[in-house]
Formats: C-alpha cells, sequence, structure tokens
C-alpha cells in the first residue's frame, strides 16, 4: 500500500519509521517532511495545512492510507474532507478535534459528563478574568482557549504572574485568535503523565503511559515548550492510576465525544496530573503527543498499519496490542534561545557518531547545499531503549554527546523522576 504522512516533525519522523515496518507498507510520502525523513519517505513539498493541496496529491498518487500527525489540519477538518473525497485517512473529524482546538469545550464537556479535572472558570473579558484572578489570591493556570503550538498553558504561581498571563493573551495577543477566550483554572500539586489511547469511538486501548517535560529548563524550570523530552513507561502511573484513567476518564470522554455529537475515531490523548485525589485532566489532545510518540513508538511491536486499519473498520476489540519490555527515552536537542526567538541554518555534526540502536528523529531540521542544518526550535529527538529506565536515560544521553550544532540547548534531567 501507499501511505501519506501530514506533518515535518519528530512525532512525524517516528510515525514513518514506525510504518515503514509494516510489510504492507510498499511506499510512503510525507508532507512536507524534513531532511531526515527524507531518507525512509519522498518528501513533498504541500504545507499540513494544505488541506485541498493534499486532498489533490492523495488522489494523484492513487495513496491508500493518509495519518495525519500535528493537530492543526485536524481541527481544520482534513478528515472531513478526506473522507468525502473517498480516501481513507486516520485521525479525528473537525468537531471531534476540537477537544484540543477549545479547551473551553473540553472543560465544558468534562464538567457535563463528570470528568474528572480541575475546577475552572471561562472569560472573554480580560478585566473579568483579572477580577477572579485577585478574587482566587492563590496559584493558578491561565490558559489560552485556541492553539497555541503547546505554549498556550502558563502556570502562574502569583496574582502578579496570571495578571501579566492575562495581558499577554487577551490583550497583547500573543497566540493571536487563540486567545479570545481564555480558562483560568485551579493549580494541581502532583506529577503529571500522558496517557495515549487508540478508539474507534467505542473500543479504548491505552498505549504506555509517557511522561513528558513541557518547561525548557532542568527541574521545571522555564517557559512552557512544545516540550523538551519524554520517557515511557512512567512510573507514576501505577496500574491503579492506569486503571483508573481508563475507566473513569478516557472511555467516558469516548462515550461524552459521541453523545455530543462529536464521534471520536483516532488517537486521544489524555495530559493527567497524578493528584492525591487521583489523575485530573490537564488538557486532551487529539493525536500522538510530540515527543511522547518518540519513545512510544519506540516500544510498540504490533504492525502500527493493522492498528490504523482495526481502527477505521469499528474492529479494534478484536486487536491484541503487543509491547516489547524495557524502557525509551527521548531527549530533545532544541536551538538556542528557544521557545523565545532562535536563529536557523546553523550545520548539524555528529549524527554519525551516534550508534546504531539509537534513533534521532528529525524535527527541525534543513538540507542546504548538501549540509544538514537546523531549521526549527526543536531540532532532534534522541531517542533510545534499553531494559531499563536509568539504561535508556545513560544511552540516550551517550548519544547527545555525540551531536553538536551552535547554541545547542537540552535538558539534563528527562527521566530522573522515574528514579525517585
Amino acid at each position: 500500500m501507499k501511505v501519506l504522512v501530514v506533518g515535518g516533525g519528530g512525532r512525524e519522523h517516528a510515525l514513518v519509521w514506525k510504518l515503514k515496518q509494516s510489510p504492507r507498507v510498499k511506499e510512503i510520502f510525507c508532507a512536507p517532511g524534513n531532511a531526515g525523513i527524507a531518507s525512509l519517505a519522498r518528501c513533498v513539498p504541500i504545507g499540513a495545512e494544505d488541506i485541498s493541496g493534499l486532498v489533490a496529491f492523495a488522489r494523484q498518487e492513487k495513496i491508500d492510507l493518509t495519518v495525519v500527525g500535528p493537530e492543526g489540519p485536524l481541527t481544520m477538518g482534513i478528515v472531513d474532507s478526506f473522507n468525502q473525497a473517498g480516501l481513507a485517512i486516520f485521525g479525528p473529524t473537525a468537531r471531534a478535534a476540537s477537544i484540543e482546538g477549545s479547551k473551553v469545550l473540553a472543560k465544558e464537556i468534562m464538567a457535563k459528563y463528570g470528568i474528572p479535572t480541575a475546577r475552572f472558570a471561562v472569560f472573554s473579558d480580560a478585566g473579568e478574568a483579572a477580577a477572579y484572578i485577585r478574587q482566587l489570591n492563590s496559584p493558578c493556570v491561565v490558559k489560552a482557549d485556541g492553539l497555541a503550538a503547546g505554549k498556550g498553558v502558563i502556570v502562574c504561581q502569583t496574582v502578579e504572574e496570571a495578571l501579566e498571563a492575562v495581558e499577554d493573551i487577551m490583550v497583547k495577543g500573543v497566540f493571536g485568535n487563540a486567545g479570545s477566550r481564555v480558562v483560568v483554572e485551579e493549580y494541581l500539586t502532583g506529577q503529571e503523565v500522558s496517557i495515549l489511547a487508540f478508539t474507534d469511538g467505542e473500543t479504548v486501548i491505552p498505549m504506555l503511559p509517557a511522561q513528558d517535560h513541557k518547561q525548557v529548563y532542568d527541574g521545571d524550570r522555564g517557559p512552557n515548550t512544545g516540550g523538551m523530552g519524554a520517557y515511557a513507561p512512567a512510573p507514576v502511573c501505577t496500574p491503579e492510576v492506569y486503571r483508573t484513567a481508563l475507566e473513569d476518564i478516557l472511555i467516558p470522554t469516548v462515550r461524552a465525544m459521541a453523545a455530543e455529537g462529536r464521534p471520536y475515531r483516532g488517537v486521544l490523548y489524555a495530559g493527567l496530573m497524578v493528584t492525591g485525589e487521583g489523575p485530573k485532566v490537564l488538557e486532551f489532545n487529539a493525536r500522538f503527543g510530540d515527543p511522547e510518540a518518540q519513545p512510544v513508538l519506540i516500544l510498540l511491536e504490533t504492525d502500527l498499519v493493522e492498528i490504523i486499519e482495526a481502527v477505521l473498520s469499528g474492529r479494534l476489540a478484536e486487536k491484541e496490542i503487543r509491547w516489547r519490555p524495557g524502557a525509551a527515552v527521548c531527549v530533545v536537542l532544541a536551538s538556542g534561545g528557544y521557545p523565545g526567538p532562535y536563529r536557523k541554518g546553523y550545520p548539524i555534526s555528529g549524527l554519525d557518531r551516534v550508534p546504531p540502536d539509537v534513533m534521532v528523529f528529525h524535527a527541525g531540521t534543513a538540507l542546504e547545499d548538501g549540509r544538514l542544518v537546523t531549521a526549527g526550535g526543536r531540532v532532534l529527538g534522541v531517542t533510545a531503549a534499553a531494559e531499563t529506565i536509568p539504561a535508556a536515560i545513560e544511552k540516550a544521553y551517550a548519544a547527545v554527546e555525540q551531536i553538536h550544532f551552535e547554541g545547542m540547548h537540552y535538558r539534563r534531567d528527562i527521566g530522573r523522576k522515574a528514579l525517585r
């Protein structure tokens, strides 16, 4: 079969890598792809949000299956457009993907159906939001309603920080239209865990629990990023937490979406805080997480094409999903200055010294005059699997030591919470 992967980051490189292992797959295309993906697939210069262009390409090339990586095209309705064209595509429709596209909608559905989450209030007026924050007089979280590339969630320890967040989002418009409304919610304490699940709208099968590292600096300091690294499985997700997440969060959410006329098929990502009262939802995403997809897909034994076909045909209940034993760790190498302004075009060296059993997934890379150079905020995701988390951490960081580009920044504590 011919497969098209939509997107051009580290998650999409991991998806291409995993899909290529299927004996069913004859040829893979990626739109737009990146320099690393180009070694595994034919990259085509069509933007991930150019939906009409992607439909036309899929028709022209007689693509048998399209897999969507990023949230942008999902919330814009790429699945609806492909379905209307009679083309097989993996991912939720626009109405279903709005669980990620609107944090207000997600919170309202959770409140309506009793899905555990932080207490919250919604505001479309900056003054009212500020008055509410002053009244709270405690740490809180301020979230832009719409998509903001993983950076629209601001954890505020003081009233002043929260007021500044409202000013930035609603008045200065740092996230554009995504900030026309904000959610202000209570600050939850505990450890975060990401549980991604395959669902065909009826059956829900969770993947291995992962832990992302959102803040840019060690010790969870600094501003939020798209993710500085992840590992799986995360020990904070005990069998009890895992079962509770499935029975009280994932299954009820899929049922709630169906009841709301938003039937959900694809990957549902639940970002959870493991609190003293059990897991509570921080956010839902409508796709594979990035960088969680990298360690999770490395540990997936089952043919991903078979899982996707079971989802699309409504036969997921018949599918057994197998995982390899051990653990995997992904360390993101980022451009200096990220998630703020950064420069591109720096040569990348040392990839030839990375051991062959360590995967380096490209996120923001390009080829210029035959040289591999930086082309994004998150540049590479160095991902290693081993028998234990400590061994996987050691293996990943030993590979990181071999790589260099000017301004290269990475966290040195990915997976450290698991060692406690």
